[in-house]
């Protein structure tokens, strides 16, 4: 006698094995090659993938398509070295899930910027804005050993030390979109206040005046999109609004 197999359990395992499968959806440009960009779209197995889309695209790379280009370093969230547009946000690859109800992950590099291939945008303007902030210590008073800071100092760099410069903040602003050669944007603004901020630094008036600018500053509309998309949950709008309300002591 035989029995008759369950349709309902095949049912049950065709759909399990479609729940295993995404398909990653990306946008691709090569300047070396005279044709507009295009997506790429590659079918991704759950069960012989890493947990995070960043272990997809390296899988891409690897055994679909060794043209794929794009950044990539720490893995954990560090280097912000893999920023990019994940299913319309701004955010890092190694720490955006695989396990997600959409079929399709779109991927996109970040928004409003030049792209050099594929999912590389060029930062140097990024960095150049950086620079102009004077990122480091700045006190001439203070002996060439290691400063220390009380508690109470040190708690107010907390929520500032941890941005990355991943660009994922500025890349969402539209005000950075459309003045981006002036407007310093919001990653490099918090960057510009954690030193405001550093109970060590003696230059917190040079800073201020530098910032004191219609465009470097006050080119920011409030829009908050900044706060919102920032992968380490950070508040650069926070930032900037102490900014202004510092500028106005001077």
């Amino acid at each position: 006698m035989f029995l008759q197999k369950n349709p309902i359990n095949k049912l049950n395992l065709f759909e399990n094995k479609i729940n295993l499968q995404k398909f990653i959806r990306i946008y691709r440009w090569n300047p070396h090659i005279q044709q507009n960009p295009w997506f790429s779209i590659h079918p991704i197995s759950l069960k012989k993938c890493g947990p995070m889309v960043l272990d997809a695209i390296i899988q891409i790379k690897n055994c679909q398509d060794s043209s794929l280009t794009f950044r990539r370093s720490c893995r954990e969230g560090i280097c912000g070295s893999c920023a990019m547009n994940i299913n319309g946000t701004n955010s890092l690859a190694c720490l955006n899930s695989l396990k997600i109800k959409n079929k399709f992950i779109t991927i996109y590099p970040l928004p409003h910027m030049y792209v050099i291939k594929d999912l590389v945008v060029d930062l140097t303007n990024f960095y150049s804005q950086y620079k102009s902030i004077k990122p480091w210590l700045i006190n001439k008073l203070l002996p060439r050993r290691e400063q220390l800071q009380s508690r109470l100092d040190r708690i107010e760099l907390d929520g500032l030390y941890e941005c990355i410069l991943c660009a994922c903040c500025s890349a969402s602003c539209p005000s950075y979109w459309w003045n981006q050669e002036i407007y310093l944007g919001p990653a490099v603004l918090l960057q510009a206040y954690k030193w405001i901020s550093d109970s060590r630094d003696k230059a917190t008036n040079q800073r201020l005046k530098f910032l004191n600018h219609k465009m470097r500053l006050f080119r920011c509309h409030t829009i908050m999109n900044c706060s919102k998309t920032c992968p380490k949950n950070l508040n650069p709008g926070k930032a900037i609004a102490n900014i202004k309300q510092q500028i106005l002591h001077i």
